[in-house]
C-alpha cells in the first residue's frame, strides 16, 4: 500500500494528472488513490493519534516521500518534513508524523511499531518513596539515553497556559520522579519559572519519551492534547544541548542577559543531582550521567558568557520592566506619573525586592507592602531606609486596594487574590473613587484577565512586558551573537564527551580482559616463584598492574577523543581488535 500511495504522490506531481483528464481509465485510477489515501488518513487521525511513539528515522523516511523529495531535516528534530529551526513545536509536528504514519498503518509492515492504540501502555518502573528504586536503576544502566527537552516558554505559550503547568521548587524532584518512573524515561530534571516550563529528559527510546512526557502533562495541567500540543516545543539531542546553553546564558529570556536565570538553572541542577541527607524530606534527584553533566556545563556556560562579554551589564529583570510599564502606563491610566502615585506591592519574596529597587530608583518614596508574614516583610522593608514602607497583612487588601493607585502582585499563591467579581464589589474612579492600575508578575497569576473588564481598572501580566523589553533586545543583539558563538564551543564539547559514552562498555570490558590476562599468567609465574616473601608477591602485583595501566592508557586516552574528522574507529571495530566479545 506505501509503495501504491507514493506511485499517487507521484501521479500529482507530473503530467499523469493531465492523463487523467484524457483518458477515463487513468480517471479512474486516480479516484480510487485519492479515497484509498483519505481513509488510510482517516483511520490514523481516529485511532492512531499519538504519532510521535514512531521512530524518528521512519517518520522522517515516511514524510520525505510524502511531502516532497527535497525536504530538509533538523539534525535532531526529525518528525518535521521542513525542519529548518532546531526549535519545534510539537502541534506543528504532529501533522507531519500522522501523515508519514498513515502509510504504515494501512500498510501494516515496516519498521513502525504498534502504535499507542494498539501498544500496551508504557510501563512504569517499581520504587519506594520518590522512585529512588528506578532512579538507581537508571544510573546504573549501561547504555546512557541521549538528551532531550520538552516543555514551553513565552515564545510558544501564554500566560493562562504555562500557569497551569507551573510547578513550585520544593516539588521539582517530586515530578521528576514521577517522570522516571516511565521506563523509557532513564534520567529526568524539571525547570519551572514564571516564563518557561521545561522538562529535560535523557531517553535512549525518544518518541516513546515524548509519548510518556505528554501523558505525564496533560495529567497535571487537565489540557487535552488539542489545548497543550499547540503551545510546546520538542527538542533532541544537540538541538536540546543548545536550547539549555541558551537558557542558562539568557539569550531565550524574555529580557535578554537576565540573571534570575542563571539561578534558576543552577537551582535545577542542584535538585536533580540531590542524592538526600537525613535532615530532608526532599526526594532524590533523577539526573545521572548525562544530564548531571549537561545541566553543570549549562551553569559554567551561563557564567562564562555573562563575564566575557558582559551581555548582563545594564539588562533589565522582569521586575524593572515591570516598573518601565508603570512609567509607560500611569500617566494615560492614572493622570499621574509614577513618582507621585500611590503604591502597593503584594508579596515580599525575590521578586518584590526587585520592584522595591527598581521603584525607589524612580523616585517612588512611599509604599505599602502587603504580606502574609510579616516578619518577612519587615526584614525586606528594613533593606530600604530611603523608602517610607509601611507594612500591612493580606487581612488589610482591600482597605489598601481603595487607598491605591498602582498595585504590584509578586506571591507564590497557585489561585487568584484578585478578581472580576471582586473589584467590581468596590467603585473605581468614580463618585470620588481611585483609578486602579494593577501589574501582575506572577505565575500562576495572581490577577484575574476578566479584571480588565471592571470600569476604570487596567490590569497587565507578564506577557504585556514583551513591548517595554523589545528595547532592550535591539540593543544587545551583538552580544547575542557573540555569547552564540562562545556556547558552540561548549556545545562541541559536551557532544564530544557524549559521544565518548558509546566506547565506556567497551573500555570496561579491555580492563576487565587485560586483568585476566595478568592475574593468569601472574599465577603461572607464582608456583615457578614459590620462594618468595608476601612482601615480594605484592611488589610483584604492583609491577604487573602498573604495566597494564601504562599499556591501557594509550588505548583509553584514544577511545574518550573526540571524533573531529570522522576516522575514529567504531565501538565493534575496537572489540573485534582486542578479541572482547
Amino acid at each position: 500500500m506505501l509503495r501504491f500511495i507514493e506511485f499517487i504522490g507521484a501521479i500529482l506531481r507530473s503530467p499523469w494528472s493531465t492523463l487523467c483528464r484524457m483518458c477515463p481509465f487513468m480517471l479512474l485510477v486516480y479516484l480510487l488513490g485519492m479515497v484509498q489515501l483519505a481513509r488510510g488518513a482517516s483511520y490514523v487521525v481516529g485511532q492512531h493519534l499519538p504519532a510521535l511513539s514512531r521512530p524518528a528515522g521512519y517518520v522522517a523516511r515516511s514524510a520525505a516521500r510524502i511531502c516532497a523529495p527535497t525536504a530538509q531535516y533538523s539534525r535532531s528534530s526529525s518528525i518535521s518534513c521542513v525542519a529548518t529551526r532546531p526549535e519545534q513545536v510539537v502541534g506543528d509536528a504532529l501533522k507531519v508524523a500522522e501523515a508519514a504514519a498513515a502509510a504504515a498503518v494501512v500498510d501494516g509492515a515496516g519498521d513502525c511499531p504498534p502504535t499507542a492504540s494498539t501498544a500496551p501502555a508504557a510501563k512504569k518502573k517499581g520504587g519506594g518513596k520518590g522512585g529512588k528504586e528506578g532512579q538507581k536503576k537508571a544510573r546504573g544502566a549501561v547504555v546512557h539515553g541521549k538528551p532531550m527537552v520538552i516543555g514551553l516558554s513565552h515564545k510558544t505559550a501564554t500566560v493562562d497556559v504555562r500557569e497551569k503547568l507551573s510547578i513550585k521548587e520544593a516539588e521539582w524532584n517530586e515530578a521528576a520522579a514521577a517522570l522516571c518512573e516511565f521506563d523509557s524515561i532513564q534520567e529526568a530534571a524539571v525547570l519551572s519559572t514564571c516564563n518557561r516550563f521545561e522538562l529535560y529528559l535523557a531517553a535512549t527510546d525518544q518518541f516513546a519519551a515524548t509519548r510518556d512526557a505528554l501523558e505525564f502533562l496533560r495529567g497535571r495541567s487537565g489540557l487535552t492534547d488539542l489545548e497543550l500540543r499547540p503551545n510546546l516545543f520538542m527538542l533532541q539531542n544537540d538541538d536540546a544541548v543548545s536550547h539549555l546553553l541558551r537558557v542558562s546564558a539568557g539569550l531565550d529570556s524574555l529580557v535578554i542577559g537576565e540573571g534570575q536565570i542563571l539561578s534558576q538553572v543552577k537551582a535545577c541542577y542542584s535538585h536533580a543531582i540531590f542524592s538526600g541527607d537525613d535532615e530532608s524530606d526532599e526526594p532524590v534527584g533523577s539526573a545521572g550521567k548525562v544530564l548531571g553533566r549537561l545541566l553543570n556545563l549549562a551553569v559554567m556556560s551561563g557564567k562564562f558568557v555573562r563575564s566575557e562579554t558582559q551581555i548582563a551589564k545594564g539588562a533589565v529583570s522582569i521586575s524593572s520592566a515591570a516598573v518601565e510599564l508603570a512609567i509607560l502606563k500611569c500617566p494615560p491610566d492614572l493622570a499621574k506619573p509614577l513618582a507621585e502615585a500611590r503604591v502597593t506591592i503584594i508579596g515580599a519574596g525575590k521578586m518584590s525586592k526587585l520592584l522595591m529597587t527598581h521603584l525607589a530608583s524612580h523616585g517612588v518614596t512611599k509604599l505599602t507592602l502587603l504580606n502574609r508574614s510579616p516578619e518577612r516583610a519587615h526584614v525586606l522593608a528594613a533593606d530600604y531606609p530611603d523608602v517610607d514602607v509601611r507594612v500591612g497583612l493580606m487581612d488589610e487588601l482591600w482597605p489598601v486596594m481603595e487607598e491605591s493607585d498602582l498595585v504590584f502582585t509578586s506571591t507564590s499563591a497557585t489561585g487568584c487574590i484578585l478578581t472580576r467579581d471582586l473589584l467590581q464589589e468596590r467603585v473605581w474612579g468614580q463618585d470620588g473613587g481611585q483609578k486602579l492600575a494593577v501589574i501582575d508578575i506572577s505565575v500562576p497569576r495572581n490577577v484575574e484577565s476578566e479584571c480588565n473588564e471592571v470600569e476604570q481598572v487596567c490590569a497587565y501580566n507578564v506577557d504585556d512586558l514583551k513591548q517595554v523589553v523589545a528595547k532592550n533586545q535591539a540593543r544587545r543583539r551583538h552580544k547575542v551573537l557573540e555569547a552564540e558563538a562562545l556556547l558552540r564551543v561548549e556545545e562541541a564539547k559536551f557532544s564530544a564527551w557524549q559521544e565518548s559514552l558509546q566506547y565506556v562498555p567497551a573500555i570496561s570490558d579491555m580492563q576487565g580482559k587485560f586483568e585476566q590476562v595478568r592475574a593468569a599468567e601472574l599465577a603461572k609465574a607464582m608456583k615457578k616463584l614459590k620462594g618468595l616473601s608476601d612482601k615480594e608477591k605484592q611488589a610483584v602485583e604492583v609491577v604487573t598492574k602498573g604495566i597494564i595501566n601504562k599499556l591501557m592508557h594509550g588505548p583509553m586516552t584514544y577511545l574518550r577523543s573526540e571524533d573531529s574528522d570522522g576516522s575514529k574507529a567504531s565501538v565493534s571495530q575496537i572489540r573485534e581488535l582486542f578479541k572482547l566479545d
